[in-house]
C-alpha cells in the first residue's frame, strides 16, 4: 500500500470489511497517532470476538508517500515500512484458515460511510492472496516512490476453481522456514517448513511428521549390497512382483529340481516357497483381471522324459501358488506376458528341439471360455532366448532374441508389429548370441537394447576375446519408422540390460557373464547422459551373472542379480543424496 499521512489524531481505517447487516468488522487495518493495527474477525464454537493485533506506528505523518507493506500467514504477522527492517510478531490467536466474507462490503479509507474516515492520501492498494509483496518492492532507492504493478500472475483471475479443483497459481507465501539437519517436529514446530539444502527437498511439520511438500532430488551416489540370498542352486532368471495384500516376493529359476520364491520381510527376502521345476531359465510374472499367475520355463524334460513347463496361479485361501497348466515347450528360455485390445497373451521362447536350434516359438492367447491358454500362432525361430513385448502408439511389437541356428551365432534377430490379429515381420537385427532384449523410454524417446553373449562359427576356433564384444542400443525413428543404431557398448558375455531409474536420472545395468577366461567379472551400471547417450558409472562385481531386476520398498531402491555359476545372489541397495 502506497499511502500518504498528512494529519491523523484519531483513529483511522486505511481499509475494512463489514458484515454491513450486523455493522460487524471482519478484517481492517485502523491508523492511530501510535499504533497501527491489524483487525479481524475470530471464530469458534463458543462464539465470535475481534482480535487485534498491533505495531508500534512509525513517524508517517509527515506529509511524504509512504509504503506499508503487512503480510499475514496464519500466526505470523509481518510489517515493512518503506523497505527497512520487518517488525514481527506471533500472534496467540492466528489468522483464521477460512474468513466467510458472504453479505460484506469492503471499504477503502474508511470502516463503513464516514465513520473512521482517512484524512490522508492512498496512492495504490493491491492485495495479493497467499503471497508477501516486500520482494516485489524492495530493495528500492525511493520507496516512498515504489509503485507495486498488478503482477500478471493475477491478470484474468476469476476467483473460481476450474474443475472444482484448487486454485493453481505459483503465489509464494510468506511463511516461516528452518534451515540446517531436520529440527523436531513437535506442536510447537506445527505448520512449519524445513528446507533440506543438502538434498534441496522441503518438507511441513503436521502432527509429528515432517510431510514432503517439495520432494528432494535422489541422485544414485554409490551401490552397497545389503543382502546375500542364498539359493537353492545356480539362479538363470530373477522375477520380482508385489501381490496385493500379500506383500513384495522374488522368484528364482533354479538350475537344479527345485526353484524357490522369496518374500520381502523385515528389509529382506525370506524363504516362502519352494517348487519342482526342471532346469528352470526364467518365472513370468503376470495378471488376468484378480487372477494372478505366475509361469515357468523349463529347459529339461521331467522325470517321464516330458518337456511342459508349467503356469502357476496364487491362491487366495493357501497364499501359496498352485500348479494351473502344463504347456508343451522345447527347451523353453523365457515367457512373455502381454495384452492387447484387452485380450491376453502368453509367449514362449523355444531354444531348440533335440539338436535342432531352428524351430517354432509359440504365442498363446488366453480363452475366458475354457480359461485356458491356447496357442494362437506360431513363429520362426533360431536358438531363441527372450521375447520382450512393448508398444508405440497404437502399435503392438515383440522383438525375439536368435542366439544359434545350429552353426553360427551371428544371425538376425526380429521385430514384430501386430497388425490384422497377428504379428509380422517389422524389422530385422544383425545379432550375436542375443540373449535379451530391453525397451525403454526416456521422454518421448524409445529404445530397444540387446544384450549380444558371443560370437561362434562352426567353420572357426572360438578364441577367447570372441565373448567381448558390442551390445546395441537402437533407437525408434518415427519419421523413418524403424530402430536405427544409437549407440554401441562393450560387454562381457552380456546376458541381460535393465532399466532403471533414481531421481531424475536414468540408468541401464549389464549383466556381464564371461571374458572368455573367467566368470568372475564386474558388471556395469550406466548412466544417461543426454548427448552423449549412456555413461559407464559404477562397476559392480559379479560371478556368472545372467540377471538383474530393479525394484523399490519403503526403505529405498535396490537392484538384485542372480548368478548361474553358484548358489548365490545377491541384493544391492542404492544409496542416494
Amino acid at each position: 500500500m502506497s499511502s500518504r499521512f498528512i494529519h491523523v489524531d484519531k483513529n483511522e481505517y486505511l481499509l475494512a470489511v463489514v458484515a454491513e447487516e450486523r455493522d460487524s468488522l471482519l478484517l481492517g487495518l485502523r491508523y492511530s497517532p501510535t499504533q497501527l493495527h491489524f483487525l479481524f474477525l475470530s471464530e469458534d464454537g463458543a462464539g465470535a470476538w475481534q482480535t487485534r493485533v498491533s505495531f508500534r506506528s512509525p513517524a508517517l505523518v509527515d506529509g511524504q508517500w509512504h509504503v506499508l507493506v503487512l503480510a499475514v500467514s496464519e500466526g505470523s504477522f509481518s510489517l515493512t515500512t518503506d523497505c527497512g527492517p520487518a517488525v514481527d510478531i506471533m500472534a496467540d490467536m492466528p489468522f483464521p484458515a477460512t474468513l466467510s466474507v458472504r453479505g460484506a462490503r469492503f471499504f477503502i479509507g474508511s470502516r463503513r460511510r464516514t465513520k473512521g474516515r482517512f484524512t490522508g492520501l492512498v496512492r495504490q492498494l493491491v492485495l495479493l492472496p497467499g503471497s508477501d509483496a516486500t520482494p516485489r518492492l524492495c530493495p528500492c532507492v525511493n520507496p516512498e516512490l515504489a509503485v507495486l504493478s498488478i503482477p500478471a500472475i493475477l491478470h484474468g483471475l476469476t476467483g473460481k476453481p476450474e474443475d472444482n479443483e484448487v486454485l493453481k497459481y505459483p503465489y509464494e507465501t510468506n511463511m516461516k522456514v528452518t534451515l540446517g539437519p531436520r529440527p523436531p517436529c513437535t506442536k510447537a514446530e506445527d505448520a512449519q517448513f524445513w528446507f533440506d539444502a543438502s538434498r534441496k527437498g522441503l518438507y511441513l511439520c503436521v502432527g509429528s511428521e515432517w510431510v514432503s511438500v517439495l520432494a528432494a532430488k535422489e541422485k544414485l551416489d554409490y551401490v552397497e549390497e545389503h543382502q546375500s540370498l542364498f539359493t537353492n542352486s545356480e539362479t538363470l532368471g530373477i522375477e520380482v512382483f508385489v501381490i496385493p495384500e500379500a506383500g513384495l516376493f522374488v522368484a528364482t529359476a533354479n538350475r537344479k529340481t527345485t526353484s524357490a520364491i522369496y518374500k520381502w520381510t523385515d528389509g529382506k527376502f525370506a524363504s516362502y516357497q519352494n517348487i519342482p521345476t526342471h532346469q528352470a531359465q526364467s518365472w513370468r510374472h503376470f495378471t488376468i483381471g484378480k487372477k494372478i499367475f505366475l509361469a515357468v520355463a523349463n529347459f529339461e524334460p521331467n522325470e517321464k522324459g516330458q518337456e511342459f513347463s508349467v503356469i502357476y496361479k496364487w491362491s487366495q485361501r493357501r497364499l501359496r501358488f498352485t500348479p494351473y497348466q502344463r504347456v508343451p515347450t522345447h527347451s523353453a528360455r523365457d515367457w512373455e506376458a502381454f495384452e492387447v485390445a484387452g485380450e491376453h497373451f502368453l509367449a514362449v521362447a523355444n531354444h531348440r528341439e533335440g539338436d535342432n536350434h531352428n524351430i517354432d516359438s509359440v504365442i498363446y492367447k488366453w480363452n475366458p471360455g475354457t480359461r485356458l491358454f491356447e496357442a494362437n500362432q506360431t513363429i520362426a525361430t533360431s536358438g531363441a532366448y527372450d521375447w520382450e513385448f512393448f508398444t508405440v502408439g497404437p502399435y503392438a511389437f515383440l522383438a525375439v532374441a536368435n542366439a544359434f541356428n545350429g552353426t553360427s551365432t551371428r544371425l538376425q534377430s526380429h521385430l514384430y508389429v501386430r497388425l490384422d490379429g497377428s504379428f509380422q515381420l517389422f524389422q530385422s537385427f544383425l545379432t550375436f548370441g542375443a540373449a535379451d532384449w530391453e525397451v525403454f523410454h526416456i521422454g518421448e524417446r524409445v529404445f530397444l537394447a540387446v544384450a549380444n553373449s558371443h560370437r561362434y562359427d562352426v567353420e572357426m576356433r572360438v578364441q577367447n576375446d570372441s565373448y567381448v564384444i558390442n551390445s546395441v542400443i537402437y533407437e525408434l525413428n518415427v519419421t523413418a519408422q524403424t530402430f536405427v543404431r544409437f549407440q554401441e557398448i562393450r560387454t562381457c558375455s552380456a546376458l541381460d540390460w535393465e532399466f532403471f531409474s533414481v531421481g531424475e536420472d536414468y540408468f541401464l545395468v549389464v549383466a556381464n557373464s564371461f571374458d572368455g577366461n573367467t566368470f568372475s567379472v564386474n558388471s556395469i551400471i550406466y548412466r544417461w547422459q543426454g548427448y552423449e547417450g549412456f555413461v559407464a558409472v559404477h562397476s559392480l562385481p559379479t560371478f556368472g551373472c545372467r540377471d538383474w531386476e530393479a525394484f523399490r520398498t519403503a526403505a529405498g531402491s535396490f537392484l538384485v542379480y542372480s548368478s548361474a555359476k553358484e548358489p548365490l545372489s545377491r541384493v544391492l541397495k542404492l544409496r542416494t543424496g
